[in-house]
């Protein structure tokens, strides 16, 4: 029996020797499977390992980040390292880049302590990153511009092999100077849950706080926003085929010239839309932006490629409408001096059987919905902008007096948009 429990013994300790091997193979693994998502998944940059050095406690690597502007085209290389420690069940990998988190000479972060970027990962597959920033004070040498922080932290669960995301902000204060003024932001908190669905969609739900916005400009005038919360959910029905989305914006109050007004409420929602119609719609828009960064291409090859994008696009509408949705604001609510500004707005297509789908000519044929928009006629008698943008609107008949409001009713059906009683048609455009 003693003979047994030490061949026993020794096995567990010959295994005990090999994890951390093992879990420094499995970490290589995934740093190169997490690279390949991370590539697939978002155009804004690409991760490149030159070279993975795995020990047998420790591992090394290094590569480059091409962080890409879509607007431009324009791309910038930054090079990182990482320094991984093996364990019995998982590894902690500490990323930095590769230059360091400052210029040499420099003293951006207080008590000489600097950034510092984790990834803890586990052979069942879960992940933590976290991102600690202490306090930072940073001025350009060559501009006015400067930027202090009192330092916050982003932590990222993952888990599910990656269909499963959790992530947390937490960022006290930031003020950003610059020649076009001063911005002041505190109080920013962000939670959020997420479980993979198809391709690029995602449900679950988040909610995002700011205590204070403020914007100073150089001619003394200041903008104050105060208790900006913003909730969204995105849910999936029972088979996940269809999905539905709400977003909820509230502020408490914005300040101009020293008054300030509220509250204000902004609730929008997509409803019933077909998962995969909507992610290959997605996937269209994000080539278009693609697109419009491209700047290297031979005209013939910018044409032909917008034509397509176009044509991708286009079915992708199609498919969309077919599957039947609804968009909507049902709630619009802005406090202003001389009142409030309230309306809603609908936008609805019907969901098409296969043959009314394969006769169907355009998206806008089938198209209904309704406006209501309601705002204080002080807002055009005591503000000259707002009166020239308002005039040729009332002139038109498209805003119509109701005692001391201005008001448009519309609703859209076959192509024609009926506005307080006028008839107008709607170009085809798609």
């Amino acid at each position: 029996m003693q003979k047994k429990w030490m061949i026993a013994g020794a096995v567990v300790l010959v295994a005990a020797g090999a994890m951390p091997w093992v879990v420094g193979y499995a970490t290589e693994q995934q740093w190169q499977l997490v690279t390949q998502e991370v590539n697939q998944r978002q155009p804004l940059f690409q991760l490149a390992t030159d070279e993975y050095q795995r020990g047998y406690l420790n591992s090394r690597f290094h590569g480059l980040i091409t962080i890409t502007n879509p607007d431009t085209g324009e791309s910038e290389v930054v090079g990182y390292r990482g320094n991984v420690t093996h364990g019995v069940t998982g590894s902690l990998v500490d990323l930095e880049p590769a230059d360091g988190w400052q210029p040499e000479g420099a003293a951006w972060f207080s008590d000489a302590r600097h950034p510092s970027l984790t990834v803890e990962t586990r052979l069942w597959g879960t992940a933590t990153i976290r991102l600690e920033v202490p306090e930072m004070d940073v001025a350009s040498p060559d501009t006015e511009e400067t930027l202090k922080t009192s330092g916050g932290h982003v932590t990222v669960e993952l888990s599910d092999a990656g269909n499963h995301a959790e992530a947390q902000v937490d960022w006290p204060s930031l003020v950003a100077t610059g020649p076009k003024g001063v911005l002041k932001v505190s109080g920013i908190h962000l939670e959020q849950r997420m479980d993979h669905l198809v391709g690029d969609i995602w449900t679950g739900s988040g909610d995002m706080g700011m205590e204070a916005l403020s914007l100073t400009l150089p001619s003394g005038g200041e903008l104050a926003v105060k208790e900006l919360n913003m909730e969204a959910a995105t849910t999936a029905n029972d088979d996940g085929s269809r999905i539905n989305s709400r977003l909820d914006l509230g502020i408490d109050s914005v300040g101009v010239l020293g008054e300030s007004y509220g509250p204000h409420k902004l609730v929008v929602s997509l409803d019933n839309l077909e998962a995969d119609s909507w992610n290959a719609f997605g996937k269209t828009m994000s080539g278009l932006q693609n697109l419009a960064g491209d700047q290297y291409a031979s005209p013939q090859a910018q044409f032909e490629q917008q034509m397509m994008v176009m044509q991708q696009i286009s079915t992708a509408m199609r498919n969309l409408a077919a599957s039947g949705f609804s968009i909507g604001i049902s709630t619009l609510e802005v406090a202003t001096p001389e009142g409030e500004i309230s309306g809603h707005m609908e936008i609805r297509h019907p969901e098409l059987s296969e043959q009314e789908k394969a006769n169907m000519l355009m998206v806008m044929h089938q198209l209904t919905g309704e406006l209501n928009l309601s705002m204080p006629m002080a807002l055009a008698e005591d503000y000259p902008d707002i009166r020239m943008q308002v005039a040729p609107l009332i002139k038109q008949g498209v805003l119509v007096q109701e005692g001391d409001r201005l008001a448009v009713k519309a609703t859209m059906k076959d192509l024609m948009v009926n506005v307080n009683g006028q008839e107008f048609p709607l170009p085809p455009l798609f």
